[in-house]
C-alpha cells in the first residue's frame, strides 16, 4: 500500500511528485528546500535560516504522516557550499539532541532549486 503525504504546513510541491510518500512502513520525506508554506517565499538569510526551515518542514510532513523526527532513520544533505557544513551541521543537530540521530550522507552539489544553498530529504519509520 502507498499513500500520499500532503500538509499545507510544508510547502506545496514545485513539480510532479508529492511531499511524502508512506509505503511499507516507512515514511519518504521528498528533498525540501527553504520555502516558508504560510508565504510561498524562499527564507532570507543564510545557511542557518535556511536549514531551520528545511527541516521544519520536514517535521511538518512527518507529524501529517504519523511520525516524527526520532523516527528519521536516513537524510540526504545536500549544499550548494560544503564550506558551509559546520553551520549546517549546529542547526541540524538541535533536531536531534536526546535522539539517536539517523544515518546522513552530506554531498555538495553544484546547483538547487530557487538558487537554495540546503535541500535535505528523509526516510522516517511511519
Amino acid at each position: 500500500m502507498r499513500k500520499r503525504i500532503r500538509t499545507d504546513k510544508a510547502p506545496a510541491a514545485i513539480g510532479p511528485y508529492s511531499q511524502g510518500i508512506a509505503a511499507a512502513g516507512l515514511v519518504f520525506v521528498a528533498g525540501q528546500i527553504p520555502i516558508d508554506p504560510a508565504t510561498g517565499a524562499f527564507v532570507e538569510g543564510g545557511i542557518e535560516a535556511q536549514t531551520e526551515r528545511v527541516l521544519r518542514n520536514i517535521k511538518a510532513i512527518l507529524e501529517e504522516a504519523g511520525s516524527s523526527m526520532d523516527s528519521i532513520v536516513k537524510t540526504t544533505v545536500y549544499l550548494a557550499d560544503l564550506s558551509e557544513f559546520d553551520a549546517m551541521n549546529k542547526v541540524y543537530g538541535r533536531y536531534f539532541e536526546g535522539s539517536e540521530p539517523p544515518a546522513r550522507a552530506t554531498v555538495q552539489v553544484s546547483r538547487l532549486p530557487k538558487g537554495a544553498l540546503v535541500e535535505i530529504d528523509a526516510v522516517a519509520i511511519a
